[in-house]
């Protein structure tokens, strides 16, 4: 049975089981008495000076309250910080345990190593942290710019932009406001670009992606762009443009407005009745698979009228690989 004070329980009930020895003590317990709920296994330990209140397998959220509180003061950092947003992820299976990225004052020494615990040093911690929630987390917009800049791929990133402008978490403004606070960043000038296209609805580093990525890599005929058009909506512009075939490209970061959907499907209408072919192309294939891509592109052109071969972009790249098959890419 568990005799600890009624703090202590309170404690446990707020921080999902999981406390911290230096709480313990300061409520009231001793080390006599820590030692005693260990060695009954009312309490089993999860980091060092960190204990959760049952001997099974710990949850997610119990894996992350026991990182903060052994890297105190301290909260969840980036992709564990959205996680924690988001709730937690399903149980998975096997032994291996999650790793939990904290984020720290850069100004105090680093914390020891710790299993499975991720130390960030960042600066201004106090004004980027939401303390009042279990666990305590960096603000939305400051966890987005540090999951996208932690991820792997400009792909990837575009996924965290992505998913935080669809979230109704935080809007694309509040990102750009939290990048103003930072005096360095990864890729900060394609990372404002990329925000910028955002807000202003506009697409133009796919666009340029597009033209250096695609059709100049790959020797697609040159297109012409922004084509100025009357439609049922009004003068629209054409993002690729080659005889019959227009190559609209999409670098929405989410995609539930349902007036520029509306939208898109007007525009697209509007070049089926001018006898004219639409494709439509997004992040993922223009950055993603820019290669397949641009095979694709060359086989949609063809059949439309426009001589369009893709070629390799270079010594790695898969268009042409298979003799006679354009779309071995």
């Amino acid at each position: 049975m568990d005799e600890s004070p009624e703090v202590v329980r309170a404690l446990l009930r707020r921080q999902d089981g999981v406390l911290a020895r230096r709480q313990a003590l300061q409520a009231g317990l001793d080390a006599a008495d820590v030692r005693r709920m260990l060695r009954g296994r009312t309490w089993t330990t999860l980091l060092p000076g960190v204990y959760v209140d049952h001997t099974g397998r710990p949850s997610w959220t119990q894996d992350a309250w026991a990182a903060v509180l052994a890297t105190w003061p301290a909260a969840l950092q980036g992709t564990s910080a959205l996680r924690a947003f988001d709730g937690p992820p399903p149980r998975e299976g096997g032994p291996a345990r999650p790793t939990i990225h904290v984020a720290v004052a850069r100004r105090r020494a680093r914390p020891a190593p710790l299993a499975g615990v991720v130390v960030h040093q960042v600066a201004r911690l106090d004004e980027t942290v939401l303390w009042n929630l279990g666990p305590p987390r960096q603000r939305y917009p400051d966890a987005v710019l540090d999951a996208a800049a932690a991820a792997g791929t400009e792909l990837d990133r575009v996924a965290v932009l992505a998913r935080a402008a669809g979230s109704r978490r935080t809007t694309v403004a509040q990102v750009v406001a939290a990048l103003a606070h930072r005096t360095r960043y990864p890729r900060r000038r394609w990372t404002e670009d990329v925000l910028r296209d955002a807000a202003a609805g506009t697409c133009s580093v796919l666009e340029h992606r597009y033209l250096v990525g695609v059709e100049r890599a790959h020797g697609l005929p040159r297109a012409r762009r922004q084509q100025r058009e009357a439609g049922v909506t009004g003068v629209v512009y054409r993002d690729v443009a080659l005889g019959a075939a227009v190559v609209e490209l999409d670098g929405r970061l989410h995609h539930d407005d349902p007036v520029a959907r509306d939208e898109d499907l007007e525009r697209d209408l509007d070049v089926a009745v001018s006898g004219r072919a639409t494709v439509r192309l997004g992040w993922g294939q223009v950055v993603g698979r820019p290669c397949r891509t641009a095979t694709k592109v060359a086989a949609f052109l063809r059949q439309h009228g426009v001589e369009a071969y893709a070629r390799p972009c270079g010594p790695g790249c898969p268009v042409g690989r298979r003799p006679g098959s354009e779309l071995a890419a």
